[in-house]
């Protein structure tokens, strides 16, 4: 009775891990998945917003740890668990010395409005909204060659900095910047301290673009956008360089890679 017991439980386990997962398992992947309607499922015990077609998604940051565990309930309560295998990656660090202090810490007087600016991006990146706008293909937002990377980091001066967590886009400032998936704009600044113009848009169950740098922002809070759709426009302001747009997207807190929402003939 034991071992038909446990080829019972095998059997149904298989049935129950049917879900479909698409995406790439490794850090900075976004995994988009289908389960039965009523379902649940959760992530490392994080219950995930399931529609009501059984549309979910979830991802991993840049330095995820190398498993995750994925559970489903359907809703017969028949439940299952598999855990993820989460591939690492190699990141660019470059070191640059000699620079500026100023060039490397931002003056004492500009502390509590970047303090503010990260609060609001923080609070913008807990909407947990029904959308499924992040079903589909996605496209690039902006044209122009890439010269930043999801995950490379500079060390100015021996100290370490924040890695960067999105795709930069070169070109001219005034160049149009599209939305690269239908959202819902959940913040529009025109000058924040490091990102300057700064744009979210909320592709439903926690995942966010965030279009940084840019010269113009022709949409406002609370204004629904369709794929392709212009939205704002190339520059340089906040602390870049030159003018590029930088495209980051998170699901919650969770840095992902751009990159892989969009075809690899797209990208380079």
């Amino acid at each position: 009775m034991k071992i038909l017991a446990l080829v019972l439980l095998v059997l149904t386990m298989s049935a129950v891990e049917a879900a479909e997962l698409q995406g790439r398992m490794t850090q900075g992947g976004l995994i988009r998945g289908k389960t039965a309607p009523g379902a649940s499922v959760s992530l490392n015990e994080k219950p995930l917003r399931v529609s009501k077609d059984g549309d979910f998604v979830f991802g991993f940051g840049r330095d995820a740890p190398a498993k995750a565990v994925l559970r489903e309930r359907l809703p017969d309560g028949t439940v299952s668990e598999r855990t993820l295998s989460v591939a690492p990656r190699k990141y660019r660090v470059q070191r640059i010395n000699g620079l500026p202090s100023k060039m490397v810490t931002p003056p004492s007087d500009v502390l509590a409005r970047i303090k503010a600016d990260s609060a609001l991006v923080a609070e913008t990146r807990k909407r947990d909204s029904e959308q499924v706008f992040f079903q589909g293909k996605w496209i690039r937002p902006a044209d122009g060659p890439v010269t930043g990377v999801y995950g490379s980091q500079r060390i100015l001066n021996g100290k370490p900095r924040q890695p960067h967590y999105g795709i930069d886009f070169a070109g001219p400032v005034g160049a149009p910047v599209v939305a690269p998936a239908a959202g819902i704009v959940v913040l529009a600044q025109d000058d924040m301290y490091y990102t300057g113009g700064t744009l979210i848009l909320d592709h439903g169950h926690g995942l966010s673009s965030a279009f940084l740098h840019m010269s113009k922002v022709d949409v406002k809070t609370g204004d629904s956008v369709a794929q392709g759709q212009r939205i704002g426009a190339i520059g340089a302001t906040g602390r870049a360089t030159g003018p590029h747009l930088d495209w980051r997207i998170n699901w919650f807190q969770e840095r992902i890679d751009p990159a892989f929402l969009l075809s690899p003939e797209t990208v380079n």
